[in-house]
């Protein structure tokens, strides 16, 4: 080995090591190691036999591994030249640049006119690593793959978490078995996608939630993704993540992608997901007004959908703020000559018919409430039945006869016109009225993957940022579509789900919470029969399952009884009271030993107060309910605890429960290891759980 670099942050060491001058691969990465370790003897240490049947030794699982050096499974590059021919770099060293916790080494192939570029930077308060790969070329190629720095797998783990899904079933965590052979997973739909999150957490062999090691993985684009974890014949086991496959469609001089975000947990699962909680929160989403606390929320879609009445829709926002709502939302409908989803996309100017006199109405009402005001756009979006595409079919995406998605094609962000054309039509709607929020919906696939869009799509948030820094955008797409640290960088609020099914929602924030924090995670209190699934929920189960995030109402406040307007009034003052420290805090997903329960625990960044949901989905088992044990508490300190809602025991709770009665005061290491025994839940229902640290 001629050269080893070792990156530290007090928590965890990842040590890089080549042979001779060939790429580098990575021959450590977990807990911290001695300062003093000799990195020359752990690249010896890290060697590994070789018998019959194989190569004459094992080709390095380099950071972009090399059909050329025999590597035997999947590389990390796959380009062409200009006229098609098939390339297979041979990286050689060139420079090291060590920097604060940073690393960048550079490596080419002069015969090819290829250079390589690895990044890697760690974040000491979060625990994550960012990192990135660029190749350039002295003559134009054809990029078929490049997958961001390679990452082995542990060994000590049968299984790999990735997260899956659909529309109104975002975020389902699905275990896969690690075999022979490679397991690939490709969004080619233009977004991050509802079915393939970019997301992959390797547990090993025993780890939970609360306990146990796992490595954590999260590609930050938003166009489309390839993830590859993969086994070799002799054992070894890789992961790539890459923008989709042939995204770049025209040859170019230099390709780039994404930053992949990686982290190792020695505290379960929770550990990967604080620091991707902490990271995106902290290093990654930017508020206009970060000193705000998070506004309660109102959407007016599934009351009015694209029946817009002016005084319907100031009687509704007056009765919105009556519940404590602070921000009202004007959503689909108010533009062109938009009915229904047939047409009008692309025409973002105000529908006369439904507004003679302009938004001033319903802007001014909701000011003079003291709300904010937030408009819906679909800016990427046409419909054929538009003034739009009447005037510029040439700006449409994709071929002229495609199969369109929702009444709609997707416009070429690419084309310099059309990012200008929205740039205006959008910017006169934020420079004319008081609007500090912007739903930005994104509700149809590409009709082919082209990393072009994401970029273009990038550049006109940013541009739309600049240029109205106290705009606030939420990224929606068909609910949780495109939902990654890439968008996030230009916005501030993801649409999880078009779910607002109290019980789906349960399930879909739980798995989402791997990645995401409570402050951009947008969940609304539904209407009672919830429109997606036909069920209905009290307002109780509705309210608390929204207030465990950035709580907003999506219903028509008009339907509500006497009794379910107090019920969330008060509960959502309850939010408003507790999202302060919330908003900062972190999500612990609890460790249930009933399949029924899916409970999780949100933790005050200085560990001061807890709050505990635990989620009755379904009958359990057993007659009573099984002790619940909390994490991440300081094992020596006292709580208080209370259950908040006590005054929602099922009649057929029939014991003498200390918490259905008074406070209980215990060790932080008595409620982490005994847990807390709580009363008979039926369905549908939440315990709701405070706890805060007595002064010693």
């Amino acid at each position: 080995m001629s050269n080893c670099w070792r990156l530290d942050d007090g928590h965890q060491t990842l040590v890089l090591a080549a042979t001779d001058d060939l790429l580098p691969q990575v021959i450590y990465w977990g807990q911290a190691l001695l300062g003093s370790e000799d990195c020359d003897d752990l690249a010896a240490a890290h060697k590994q036999d070789f018998t019959g049947g194989m190569l004459d030794g094992n080709p390095d699982l380099s950071l972009c591994p090399e059909a050329s050096q025999s590597f035997p499974g999947q590389p990390g590059l796959r380009c062409r030249d200009a006229q098609g021919a098939v390339l297979h770099p041979k990286f050689r060293f060139v420079s090291a640049e060590k920097g604060w916790q940073a690393l960048a080494l550079t490596y080419s192939d002069p015969k090819l006119g290829l250079t390589y570029q690895a990044h890697f930077a760690l974040t000491p308060d979060t625990g994550l690593i960012s990192t990135w790969a660029t190749v350039t070329a002295t003559n134009p190629i054809l990029l078929h793959w490049l997958a961001a720095p390679v990452f082995p797998a542990p060994h000590y783990s049968t299984e790999m978490l990735s997260l899956s899904g659909s529309w109104i079933g975002e975020f389902q965590v699905n275990s896969v078995p690690w075999t022979a052979g490679m397991h690939m997973r490709e969004s080619r739909t233009g977004r991050s996608g509802h079915e393939h999150f970019p997301g992959l957490i390797i547990p090993e062999c025993g780890t939970s939630n609360t306990a146990g090691k796992a490595y954590g993985f999260h590609y930050g684009w938003s166009g489309g993704h390839r993830m590859i974890a993969e086994e070799l014949p002799d054992g070894r086991r890789q992961v790539q993540f890459g923008n989709a496959t042939d995204s770049e469609l025209t040859a170019g001089l230099h390709f780039e992608t994404a930053k992949l975000y990686a982290v190792f947990s020695d505290h379960g699962l929770n550990g990967c997901a604080v620091a991707f909680q902490r990271y995106l929160r902290d290093h990654i989403v930017t508020f206009p007004q970060s000193a705000q606390p998070r506004p309660v929320h109102y959407n007016c879609w599934e009351a009015i959908y694209f029946d817009h009445d002016i005084p319907v829709l100031q009687d509704i926002a007056s009765q919105a703020k009556a519940l404590g709502a602070e921000r009202f939302v004007l959503d689909d409908g108010w533009f062109g000559q938009r009915d229904d989803d047939t047409s009008s996309l692309g025409d973002w100017q105000i529908d006369p018919r439904k507004y003679p006199d302009g938004l001033g109405p319903i802007v001014d009402h909701v000011i003079a409430l003291e709300m904010q005001f937030g408009l819906w756009f679909e800016p990427e979006m046409v419909n054929p039945d538009s003034a739009l595409y009447r005037a510029h079919p040439d700006w449409a995406l994709g071929p002229k006869d495609q199969l369109l998605g929702r009444q709609q094609m997707v416009l070429n962000m690419a084309l310099p016109q059309v990012g200008d054309y929205l740039f205006d039509s959008i910017g006169a709607l934020l420079h004319d009225y008081d609007i500090s929020y912007i739903k930005w919906d994104h509700n149809r696939n590409l009709p082919i993957s082209d990393a072009a869009q994401t970029r273009s799509s990038y550049a006109l948030l940013a541009r739309l940022r600049a240029a109205f820094p106290h705009v606030e955008i939420e990224t929606c797409a068909s609910g949780g579509g495109r939902i990654d640290f890439g968008i996030l960088q230009h916005t501030q609020r993801v649409w999880l789900s078009d779910s607002n099914d109290a019980l789906e929602r349960s399930r879909i924030q739980h798995g989402a919470a791997l990645f995401l924090p409570s402050a951009v995670t947008g969940s609304h209190v539904g209407p009672r029969l919830c429109h997606t699934s036909g069920r209905t929920f009290d307002m109780q189960y509705r309210a608390w399952v929204a207030a465990q995030r950035h709580m907003g109402f999506e219903m028509d406040p008009r339907e509500l009884t006497e009794i379910e307007a107090l019920a969330l009034k008060d509960i959502t003052q309850w939010y408003k009271d507790n999202r302060a420290w919330m908003a900062n805090g972190d999500i612990l997903r609890l460790d249930s030993a009933d399949p029924s329960v899916l409970a999780e625990m949100q933790l005050a960044r200085d560990g001061s107060r807890f709050v505990v949901f635990s989620n009755q989905l379904d009958s359990s088992a057993q007659i009573n309910s099984r002790p619940l044990r909390l994490t991440q508490l300081d094992p020596n300190a006292i709580f208080a605890v209370h259950l908040l809602n006590r005054d929602k025991v099922h009649p057929l709770s029939r014991g003498n429960l200390l918490l259905k009665s008074q406070e209980l005061q215990a060790s932080g290491a008595w409620l982490m290891a005994q847990g807390l025994n709580l009363p008979y839940a039926v369905p549908s229902s939440i315990w709701v759980i405070e706890g805060r640290k007595l002064s010693l």
